[in-house]
């Protein structure tokens, strides 16, 4: 039986820049919590007593959670579709930030509502994944995963801005009471129709081939090195003798670039056939050397560094869930959970390592460390091309 499609409408024309709109949305309530505490770190740790190192193990704590619950979390979405999710996800980081502002009057309460923030990341991020991978078109869908992961770096450009506008005026638990306010009002935007599971049909699936794994293990070096910039940057500023307003203009001006270059290196995949993992590798490269000049004093080289780092170090994932989805377009909540765990282990491993090096050796000798890894990153990155298939062009 000969099936006729149905003519394209105006509502089926505008289901993509939809189907965008709710990714970022979802993406941003979702990941807010972690960013939040890196960006009001100086605040916090004067009423909750902790360190460089200490932020670390917060952000590791989250990271890990998220890890654990990546590939449950793809198993999740494909079973009861983005929607359900989405909407989950958004609960548990509401509920989170809230506790947060509430209940977080030590140090470990801090550790332990992070954590659970942790799951409402990976559901965020998964959800997200399927939503874009089912209802753009392959044709669109680097710019649509670029716009999709611009929303982590807004997230940490909205922490920046929160330490000016309210942690310094009202106070940091406003802040996140805020926050939640915000994550609630995304809810209304996932839509009840559209999300639903999808028949798995035959072809390629989300199995851990060593090719993806190997970009797995590549996006944790990464990862791991680039989170130490959301995560130090503004701590590290102050400690060169920044303000504390000037350290966290400085994180918001690093979100900003991070938001524009993954939206256009996502718009420049679109014109590509392929090579997706060695352009990849490139944007390490120059992200490693933003990281090495973080290390050198005064305000010119921290002014390049973010730049670089934040604008090409950091600039990658739209480009690799671009790429994981093209290979596994039947299963692509699976498939991209298993890089996306990558990420989140290179979120906890990162701050857990560089933290305590940072307070036993001083940030200069962290931003070095950094830049090594991320440096490993780009030749593993390189690596996984050969064991990688080309991927199909899918009909659009």
């Amino acid at each position: 039986m000969t099936h006729i499609a149905p003519p394209r409408t105006s509502e089926t024309a505008a289901r993509p820049v939809r189907a965008s709109a709710v990714a970022v949305t979802v993406t941003i309530a979702c990941v807010l919590p972690v960013f939040l505490v890196g960006g009001l770190a100086v605040q916090m740790r004067e009423e909750l007593g902790f360190s460089p190192a200490g932020l670390g193990l917060v952000v590791a704590v989250n990271f890990a959670v998220s890890a654990l619950a990546s590939v449950p979390s793809g198993v999740l979405v494909e079973r009861w579709g983005a929607a359900v999710t989405a909407r989950a996800g958004i609960v548990v980081s509401a509920a989170s930030l809230l506790a947060v502002a509430v209940a977080a009057r030590s140090y470990p309460a801090l550790v332990g509502l992070l954590a659970v923030a942790g799951t409402a990341n990976a559901l965020g991020q998964l959800s997200s994944n399927a939503l874009l991978a089912r209802h753009v078109p392959p044709r669109r869908q680097g710019l649509s995963f670029g716009v999709k992961q611009a929303a982590i770096p807004l997230s940490t450009l909205l922490a920046g801005a929160a330490v000016p506008t309210l942690a310094l005026t009202v106070g940091w638990r406003w802040a996140f009471v805020a926050a939640a306010g915000a994550a609630l009002a995304a809810l209304p935007a996932v839509p009840s129709q559209g999300t639903r599971p999808v028949r798995r049909r035959t072809g390629r699936g989300g199995g851990a081939s060593p090719g993806l794994v190997l970009v797995g293990v590549a996006a944790t070096l990464a990862a791991g090195a680039a989170n130490a910039l959301g995560t130090f940057v503004v701590d590290a500023s102050v400690d060169r003798g920044l303000g504390p307003a000037m350290a966290g203009l400085t994180l918001t001006f690093g979100g900003a670039v991070c938001v524009a270059a993954r939206i256009g290196f996502g718009w420049l995949a679109d014109r590509r056939t392929g090579g997706h993992l060695a352009v990849i590798a490139g944007l390490l490269v120059a992200g490693a050397a933003g990281l090495g000049l973080l290390a050198a004093a005064g305000p010119g080289p921290l002014l390049v560094g973010v730049l670089l780092g934040f604008g090409f170090g950091w600039s990658w994932p739209g480009l690799m869930n671009f790429a994981v989805v093209q290979l596994h377009p039947q299963a692509p909540a699976a498939a991209t959970s298993i890089t996306q765990t990558g990420v989140y282990a290179g979120g906890c491993l990162g701050p857990l390592a560089l933290g305590p090096l940072a307070a036993a050796a001083g940030y200069p000798t962290m931003w070095l460390t950094a830049a090594a890894a991320m440096l490993a990153a780009a030749t593993l990155m390189l690596t996984a091309t050969r064991l990688l298939p080309t991927p199909r062009r899918q009909p659009s």
